[in-house]
């Protein structure tokens, strides 16, 4: 609802003259915003909207949210905010920026960057790369470390308020019938009392925080080849405090429901490998249901606050809603274990593989590379010394290998466990934590020509391995034998083999 006039500050914003500029200011809007572009300044102006999750009705309320907007957002994209201007209106009636006289309203002053930069832009012209979607991953665990615990009621309580807001919205619409959305409700709320225990869980380990909040590819933008979070939900505390995989669950689902599947894999599976949050995983299809949901209902509101004369918005409502829908499907949990010599592809094909196996978003991907940098307490690209690949220490990495792929499947996820396994002892070990817990189990065996695995090793570069051709000879002389696992021919491409293994494996 909106409860004040502002036409006057939208002109004064609108004329190049407040800026001192010449050339004409580019507008954008949304539905509590009003965006003016000046040269190379951007102005947020709050809309005097009153709404039940958000209240900007006085020009006092629009300054304080301006203020919580830099704020919050300096501490992530510190290159892009500069600053709060109030809108004044002097004696002679004249509006003017941070002048004397009365507040009129207030906007939030940041720095312009390129359109195209937009992480939703780089996605439309296939800009986004493995790398680039790694680092973000790594930035948004950065973002939720220094993120304020919140001590708000239990994990469980928090979601089922948002199950809450969801169903009253949809119940408003008039875009989904009563129908459909009573069993979309109910399986939802099934869903909760399922993962109800976890979620307090978590709550009490200090995983729900004062998040992003909004964290979705548009509000991600590349600022000198650094991705970089921005625009947050700074108007409502209780929408941002929540739990970190709930933040991240709205990525995944944007990136899931524009097609970038891998991506989304990708993404949860180098932030878990950095936030050492496994005990999550499960949760979240649960969680990017409950985002497309949201979107879902979103979306119908504005159809129902206006018009769609070519439907495009209630298809994209359906989208989501239809989304939602999938992500609640059971699916059964899984393990595929990966296993084969240096140079073989393993990391590769697990990487491959895992997008496709599991309920979205995929697999998650247990590497024994990754989990020694881990226990070494090092970044995956960094080479350690011989000293760290000594028999008693890959008996450790293997031990952490089972008890991560043991609580995964514990709580319904699919893993792909992705090492070296040419002892037996390493493989019956993995294959006995799917036995305990009864699940579907399938192990791999990749075999190549020794000269085109020697090929591989020399011309690697990058990534978690520190296999050299030295490595790769022991390996050889070894003369390993895999005769209980499915030997698979891995001279191919990896995206083949993993398609071939995803139809199989189901």
């Amino acid at each position: 609802m909106i409860v004040e006039d502002q036409t006057g500050t939208v002109a004064f914003l609108s004329d190049p003259a407040t800026y001192g500029k010449i050339a004409p200011v580019d507008t954008m809007e949304t539905h509590i915003s009003r965006i003016f572009l000046a040269g190379d300044r951007v102005f947020k102006m709050k809309r005097a909207v009153k709404l039940p999750y958000v209240d900007f009705s006085t020009a006092d309320r629009r300054l304080e949210a301006c203020r919580r907007e830099v704020a919050f957002n300096a501490a992530t994209a510190p290159e892009l905010y500069i600053g709060v201007r109030a809108v004044t209106r002097g004696e002679d009636g004249r509006l003017a920026l941070d002048g004397g006289g009365e507040l009129v309203d207030a906007v939030v002053e940041m720095k312009r960057f390129d359109q195209e930069s937009l992480f939703d832009r780089m996605a439309l012209s296939g800009r986004l790369t493995p790398d680039l979607m790694s680092e973000t991953a790594r930035m948004i665990v950065h973002v939720h470390r220094a993120a304020p615990v919140v001590r708000a009621g239990g994990g469980a309580a928090n979601v089922a308020a948002v199950l809450d807001i969801n169903e009253s919205a949809f119940a408003g619409s008039r875009t989904f019938r009563a129908d459909e959305i009573a069993p979309l409700s109910r399986v939802f709320r099934q869903a909760l009392e399922r993962h109800a225990a976890l979620l307090d869980r978590r709550e009490a380990a200090g995983k729900v925080r004062r998040c992003h909040g909004d964290l979705h590819l548009r509000n991600i933008v590349l600022v000198d080849g650094t991705p970089r979070l921005f625009d947050c939900i700074e108007f409502n505390d209780a929408i941002a405090t929540i739990d970190t995989l709930y933040d991240l669950a709205f990525l995944l689902m944007d990136l899931w429901h524009r097609g970038f599947e891998a991506y989304a894999n990708r993404v949860v599976n180098r932030y878990l490998d950095e936030a050492d949050d496994e005990d999550g995983f499960p949760l979240l299809p649960f969680f990017m249901a409950m985002r497309a949901a949201v979107r879902a209902h979103v979306t119908a509101t504005r159809i129902d606050e206006g018009s769609d004369p070519d439907g495009r918005l209630a298809a994209e409502a359906r989208s989501y809603f239809d989304l939602a829908a999938r992500l609640l499907r059971p699916c059964p949990n899984r393990l595929v274990a990966i296993g084969g010599l240096s140079g073989t592809g393993k990391t590769t094909v697990a990487e491959a593989l895992a997008p496709l196996v599991g309920t979205p978003p995929g697999a998650r991907i247990v590497e024994s590379d990754r989990v020694r940098k881990a226990m070494h307490g090092v970044p995956a690209e960094t080479r350690l010394p011989p000293k760290a690949y000594t028999p008693e220490t890959s008996e450790r990495v293997y031990s952490e290998m089972a008890w991560r792929t043991g609580l995964i499947l514990s709580e319904d996820g699919t893993v792909v466990a992705d090492a070296v396994f040419d002892r037996r002892a390493d493989r019956d070990r993995i294959a006995a934590i799917a036995a305990a817990r009864s699940v579907p189990f399938r192990g791999i065996w990749l075999e190549a020509d020794p000269a085109l695995l020697w090929e591989r090793v020399r011309d690697r570069r990058g990534g978690p391995s520190d296999a050299t051709v030295d490595v790769l000879s022991r390996q050889l002389a070894r003369k390993a034998v895999c005769d209980d696992w499915e030997t698979v021919d891995a001279s191919g491409e990896a995206a083949a083999i993993a398609a071939a293994l995803a139809g199989e494996v189901g």
